[in-house]
């Protein structure tokens, strides 16, 4: 586990301090089910963590009433909207007579990427620092392949240097900034950064506007 673990108030009081991060996700109270959900199935897609229902944006201890009714809703959604199942567990903390936190803890997946099933909709989500974010395709191709990383193959040749070059003089760079200083099309620049990824010499990080790449350090 690479986060903290959460047994007591006073676990669940310094993991609050902290804020929302990378591991971390504060919920009020559960307004849109499938929400929580989504938040979920990106820490399983990424680095694993806690889902706080009870806990303002505000790091505010609110609590909830009844977390044995929200934990009856959110197993009965994650069996029905969550492929493949997704693995979690439950801890409530008492934080006065009538009010508790309620945490799910899911753990880093080995069955991911997870997905939320809506109807024909079929989405993913990673966490990236604080956001849950929705996952590119070069993402979900990434978390399939990265768990096994067995069949990475690739040529370094002009491409790859034209794109270590562009990131000697810049942070990073975008699928569609590598595709127009090479030249190649979308399917060739997306296979060329998702095996540069899996290859460990490239960063992903996901962003509400897309994916960046950086040069791992």
């Amino acid at each position: 586990m690479g986060f903290r673990e959460i047994r007591t108030l006073i676990d669940l009081k310094k993991v609050i301090a902290v804020g929302e991060g990378i591991h971390t996700e504060f919920k009020r109270k559960i307004s849109d089910p499938l929400s929580v959900i989504s938040e979920m199935i990106a820490l399983a897609n990424t680095k694993g963590g806690h889902v706080m229902i009870g806990v303002d944006d505000d790091r505010s201890l609110v609590g909830i009433k009844y977390p044995e009714e929200d934990i009856y809703q959110i197993d009965t959604l994650v069996k029905a909207h969550c492929k493949p199942a997704l693995d979690f567990t439950t801890t409530s903390i008492k934080i006065s007579e009538k009010k508790s936190v309620l945490i799910l803890t899911i753990e880093k997946s080995n069955k991911r990427p997870h997905f939320l099933l809506q109807g024909e909709k079929k989405t993913t989500f990673v966490r990236s620092d604080d956001m849950t974010v929705k996952a590119s395709r070069e993402m979900k191709e990434i978390l399939r392949r990265e768990k096994s990383r067995k069949d990475i193959r690739f040529s370094w040749g002009e491409f790859e240097t034209l794109l270590m070059q562009y990131l000697e003089d810049h942070p990073y760079i975008t699928l569609n900034e590598f595709q127009k200083i090479s030249g190649l099309g979308r399917f060739s620049v997306s296979r060329k950064l998702i095996l540069l990824v899996l290859a460990n010499v490239l960063k992903v990080t996901p962003t509400e506007r897309g994916d960046i790449y950086s040069r791992v350090p």
